[in-house]
């Protein structure tokens, strides 16, 4: 199958051999692609392996045999996003998001665009936790996991002033006053989950209400098995 001109985000590159590198990509029209693009070590091939790095747009053109496409052409659309310091971990954490839980070869237009915004967000430095869960949402409602943030599992309306367990199958699930303050560490406050439903940044605390409850979503859906950011998350936030 020929790829010709096809839009892509850049989610991950390492070197192969001595001068090819494996690419992962995602396109619109083809979903996540492996591809093997061979011979980008000269300096006549600095700006084509200065275009397949992680977070940068391109268009390509390959051409697709069994499990690897091979690269036969690539061009920067833009200039990746500069990302530091927790945007730069941010970056990481999306990118392994996708190459986890993103079908290989099963076009998911709406994760393209999911996509394509949190790389915005992060190139414009909006307030990273805030983006991360709406990404995190976006995802899951591409991937078809998400679920209702307006109602609870029990089909009542979500309360702002309660707090919820996210169960990854059946949705929020309200929080017994009687089960006592360590439950509450692993819930998000009614508030924050009708803020995600609207698309509206909560204050601080709810914001930071929905990091455990979220992570907890994307665990199941990721077989149990966690990400290598939330590791080193976890490590800079002990040192810090």
């Amino acid at each position: 199958m020929r790829i010709d001109d096809e839009p892509a985000f850049v989610l991950h590159a390492r070197a192969w051999r001595e001068t090819s590198l494996l690419v992962e990509v995602l396109t619109e029209q083809h979903g996540r692609l492996g591809v093997l693009a061979r011979g980008v070590s000269s300096p006549r091939s600095q700006a084509l392996r200065a275009a397949l790095q992680p977070l940068q747009w391109i268009r390509l053109s390959a051409v697709q045999r069994g499990e690897l496409a091979q690269l036969r052409q690539a061009e920067a659309l833009d200039a990746a996003p500069r990302l530091s310091g927790d945007a730069m971990l941010a970056g990481f954490y999306v990118n392994e998001l996708l190459l986890r839980l993103a079908p290989r070869q099963d076009p998911v237009p709406e994760l393209y665009d999911a996509y394509g915004a949190v790389r915005q967000r992060l190139a414009q430095a909006e307030p990273l936790a805030w983006t991360l869960r709406r990404f995190e949402r976006d995802l899951l409602e591409a991937l078809g996991f998400g679920f209702d943030l307006v109602h609870g599992s029990d089909g009542e309306s979500i309360d702002p002033a309660a707090r919820y367990e996210l169960d990854p199958l059946e949705g929020p699930r309200r929080l017994l006053s009687e089960r006592g303050v360590d439950a509450r560490r692993g819930t998000a406050t009614g508030s924050a989950l009708l803020a995600l439903a609207a698309d509206d940044i909560p204050g601080n605390e709810d914001l930071a209400s929905l990091r455990r409850p979220m992570r907890t979503v994307l665990l199941h859906h990721l077989g149990g098995r966690g990400l290598k950011s939330w590791e080193m998350l976890e490590d800079l936030a002990r040192r810090r």
